[in-house]
């Protein structure tokens, strides 16, 4: 079992590349307007069979066929992974989590983790067992995670020896907590600290639950439209659904498990919904080899780029602009691949081309998507075979999804193409709700169940959608969703200020950058530099104030006390 060992990273400051979080929501006002028939957007394609199954089973449900073959890689180390082994290990990891580790099903796990395969051992065996996942991003400040643990009532932590540390400051604020499961490293009875390794030596006799379908599988977390993060309810069955839809054959060019094995490289976080549910999960249910990185530097991606000659890559908007524009990354280094897949924001037909133009010829398939945390996550995506006049769009319909716009200033449903409106959403991969939130669940999908996304679209007159714009307050910083309120709240906890309210600004490189207004009390001796440096240790690094810090006499409200931003943003040019 030495394939267990995971090499440790040296210090904090090389996780600072992971590509972050993936996909932003948004809440709003219920529309009471529920539509009528010739407003409702249907998929174009029949509506799916939902399997009956959960999502491990699912995912691993065509094992045998490559058992031998490589499932997940490490592309730094090499560190590798069969079907078949990746199987077991599942199977006795949750046995582990019952029996040693004496969790129950229904209790929550939270996993502190870097791409890395044993991500794939891990989260699927506590599925297995019943258990419900909440997954955070590694680089969020140990203030963040504790949060986010105990909003759900975490009661063990899987970690890495890097991570360890963090983990059981963390767990010290966590009531009913077990033990902590330590990846690559050793145990620690001193501390409740179990060997993941050790775990999957031993092989225990017992009975693993049955799932349910409708049982909750992981806790992913989303700011939704405004305030502190929420978690979201994704069942088995949503995420089942999202598999199966995304596995339409007119979004792959050939059935799961069909022809050579495929190679599938990606640096996207298996920490958010993107990289677990369409990346990891997709990929290991067709069969395909995914090659990850714990973190994003341009050498080592360019290494598994000459190593592991992917016919797939996912990307987001930024990724695709450093391998359209690196000087270092040629068509010769992109030679092998036949298809990529962006997400997080729309890449527009300007990237697109030049990312075309890097490559030097016309056999590379270049596919958006559309989705969000709410939605398990994908809700659109574009044919495998995208025309070229199609370029820019998020794509169609997945199957069994349904679609409204809605006018934004009279409220009125849409039912002609080219014209914009917030968009809705209806479909099996709707999340349950918001956890121990039903105010928040309200406000996001209303009561005939439509999701109000707060993105605004439209479609063209083949049914391609194409996203214009948002209503929605959250920044996104390089695709990561930065919720406003949440850096207020911190920020007034400062003393000697009165009032604050947080922008995004708009930046070339990182699409934009949190800016705070601040309203602070006469005489207090606040600086740009000391309410940056108290907001800085309280959160992660893409959350900072590089918009700048702006003192004003008094924050726009309106006559219900909310802020009004878009003042702001002019005042702020």
């Amino acid at each position: 079992m030495s394939l267990l060992r995971v090499t440790p990273y040296r210090n904090l400051s090389t996780l600072n590349h992971i590509i972050k979080n993936i996909f932003t929501t948004h809440n709003v006002p219920k529309n009471k307007n529920y539509g009528t028939a010739s407003s409702v957007v249907k998929s174009t394609y029949e509506d799916i069979s939902i399997p009956n199954q959960s999502v491990t089973s699912l995912v691993l449900s065509q094992k045998d066929h490559r058992a031998e073959s490589p499932a997940v890689t490490c592309g730094v180390s090499g560190r590798s992974y069969t079907f078949g082994m990746t199987r077991m290990l599942i199977e006795r990891g949750a046995a582990a989590l019952i029996g040693q580790v004496g969790l129950k099903p229904g209790d929550r796990i939270g996993l502190i983790l870097p791409n890395i395969p044993e991500y794939v051992i891990a989260i699927h065996s506590a599925m297995s067992a019943g258990l419900t996942v909440t997954f955070a991003n590694p680089l969020y400040t140990e203030e963040e995670i504790t949060r986010q643990f105990q909003s759900v009532g975490v009661k063990s932590i899987v970690t890495i020896p890097l991570l360890l540390e963090t983990a059981l400051q963390i767990s010290k604020k966590l009531p009913n907590y077990t033990q902590t499961i330590n990846i690559g490293g050793e145990p620690d009875p001193g501390k409740n600290v179990l060997s993941m390794q050790a775990l999957l030596m031993d092989n225990d006799e017992v009975d693993l639950p049955k799932v349910n379908p409708t049982d909750i599988a992981v806790l992913p977390y989303s700011s939704g439209t405004t305030g502190p993060p929420k978690g979201v309810m994704l069942t088995h069955q949503n995420l089942v659904a999202n598999i199966v839809q995304c596995s339409h054959h007119d979004f792959n060019d050939l059935p799961a498990f069909e022809g050579p094995q495929k190679t599938v490289f990606t640096v996207l976080p298996f920490f958010h919904i993107y990289g677990f549910n369409t990346i990891m999960n997709i990929s290991l249910y067709r069969g395909e080899h995914l090659i990850t990185i714990p973190r994003f530097t341009p050498e080592d991606y360019l290494s598994c780029l000459i190593k592991y000659k992917p016919d797939t890559l996912f990307v987001v908007p930024s990724l695709l602009l450093f391998l359209a524009s690196h000087p270092e990354i040629t068509a010769d280094h992109l030679s092998s691949v036949k298809r990529v897949l962006s997400g997080a924001a729309p890449a527009t037909k300007n990237l697109i081309d030049k990312f075309t133009e890097k490559l030097n010829r016309d056999d590379c398939v270049i596919n958006q998507g559309y989705g969000m945390t709410e939605t398990s996550p994908v809700t659109m995506l574009t044919p495998f075979r995208i025309e070229q006049s199609k370029a820019g769009s998020c794509g169609r319909l997945l199957p069994s999804t349904s679609a409204r716009l809605v006018d934004q200033t009279n409220g009125q449903d849409i039912t002609v193409p080219y014209k914009s409106g917030e968009l809705l959403i209806k479909g099996p991969q709707l999340m349950k709700g918001y956890f121990n939130n039903p105010k928040a669940t309200d406000e996001t999908i209303d009561e005939e169940g439509w999701l109000h996304t707060g993105d605004v679209a439209y479609y063209d007159d083949a049914e391609y959608f194409f996203i214009v714009d948002r209503t929605k307050e959250l920044i996104k910083v390089k695709g990561n969703q930065v919720s406003p309120t949440e850096l207020e709240s911190i920020i007034l906890e400062m003393p000697g200020v009165v009032d604050v309210a947080v922008i995004g600004i708009p930046d070339t490189l990182a699409g934009e950058l949190p800016r705070a207004f601040v309203v602070k009390q006469p005489n207090a001796d606040l600086t740009e530099e000391s309410i940056s440096n108290y907001l800085k240790p309280k959160v992660v690094a893409y959350k900072n104030l590089a918009g700048g810090v702006i003192f004003i006499n008094a924050i726009p409200r309106n006559a219900a006390g909310k802020i009004m931003r878009q003042e702001l943003k002019v005042f702020g040019k």
